[in-house]
């Protein structure tokens, strides 16, 4: 037996059966609505029964957290019911089902919100072609926003989840709150490093204190961040390791990183000894798990990996071979389907969202003509 295939338990008592876990990846098939269609439930339900777990698309906490056309919603109890048929499509053979917590903050635009402004930390546009600058929140708005994202846990809770993942990470409002480059405010939610961190404190307070006086046993609470931005001022290494030191001391169930290659070094020239995974795997120094993530194709990169984690989280992998852990833990890895064509999606159930989604981002090498 490899590390790979070994079971796992959380602080809160939830175990999984193995090291695999699927990576949260945008779908665009739930109604225009949001609530979840039968295209989704069978989607997951072909990639689960052989991963530990698997972690939803996105989720909006609040109506203006949309961010694309076809996202899940959990902002109200009428998702509920949509929602305890999506977890029950992923609880196939001990697979645990885990809701993405979601709010898109500036990084959508007044058309997805039906005319709406787009809402931020600060009233500054994202750093891209056709940003809209969204207006900032109010005071009074943000402890709405962070007692939306407790509701949502909530929802997940009575929808039969087995857990939360708050989505910290690629650009969203949570890490717009922490980056200096949309973070302008100067009331208790910015200013400093420490500041700019208060709302992810509190948010990650209200979400575990609200689960853990639910009554609910063995649900647990991730969070998942982005290591750097690009913009300048943005975050950078220095900031994350800080944030991570943060979190880790959390009643928090894992960190998981948002990164597109595991072996990705920082941009900080101060930072060139390690990868960043490392920097993160050695700042956590075992306080919590660490989910690591980053175009893993082989059992070889997968065990790789788990020297400096304590999970592994496939997204392209599981989209072009729902059967890749089954195939690795048989010693058949010459059976994993490497490439995906235009033709092979049927068999796949991959909507035209998730299609373009990964027409963006993968490789021309995965993509057969």
């Amino acid at each position: 037996m490899t590390k790979l295939s070994q079971p796992l338990t959380f602080k809160r008592g939830l175990t999984i059966k193995n090291r695999v876990v699927m990576a949260p990846m945008t779908t665009c098939m739930s109604f225009f609505d949001g609530v979840v269609t039968k295209d989704e439930r069978d989607y997951y339900a072909l990639r689960s029964g052989e991963v530990g777990a698997v972690i939803t698309a996105a989720a909006n906490v609040q109506e203006n957290g949309k961010t694309w056309e076809g996202q899940l919603g959990v902002y109200d109890d009428r998702f509920i019911p949509g929602l305890s048929q999506l977890a029950g499509a992923i609880k196939r053979n001990d697979t645990k089902a885990i809701l993405q917590l979601f709010h898109g903050g500036r990084m959508t635009n007044s058309s997805v919100l039906r005319g709406e402004q787009p809402v931020s930390a600060s009233a500054i546009p994202a750093e891209r072609p056709g940003a809209e600058t969204p207006r900032a929140l109010t005071t009074e708005e943000v402890k709405t926003l962070i007692d939306s994202y407790k509701q949502a846990a909530l929802r997940a809770i009575k929808a039969g989840f087995d857990g939360v993942e708050i989505h910290g990470a690629n650009t969203y409002i949570i890490q717009q709150f922490f980056s200096p480059h949309s973070n302008k405010r100067n009331d208790e939610w910015g200013g400093g490093l420490e500041k700019r961190f208060k709302f992810i404190n509190d948010l990650v307070d209200a979400v575990t204190e609200a689960v853990d006086n639910s009554g609910v046993s063995n649900f647990i609470i991730g969070y998942r961040f982005s290591p750097e931005e690009f913009e300048t001022p943005g975050i950078r290494l220095a900031d994350t390791l800080f944030l991570i030191d943060q979190l880790a001391d959390k009643p928090l169930d894992y960190l998981h990183i948002s990164i597109n290659d595991y072996k990705r070094m920082s941009i900080s020239s101060e930072y060139q000894d390690k990868t960043i995974i490392q920097y993160i795997f050695d700042q956590i120094k075992g306080r919590v798990p660490f989910i690591g993530v980053g175009d893993i194709r082989t059992k070889q990169q997968a065990e790789e990996l788990l020297n400096s984690a304590d999970l592994v989280a496939l997204g392209r992998a599981l989209l072009i071979d729902p059967h890749w852990t089954q195939k690795v833990f048989d010693g058949r890895d010459d059976l994993i389907r490497t490439e995906i064509s235009e033709y092979d999606r049927e068999e796949l159930l991959i909507g035209n969202g998730t299609w373009a989604f990964m027409k963006n981002l993968m490789p021309d090498r995965l993509i057969k003509k």
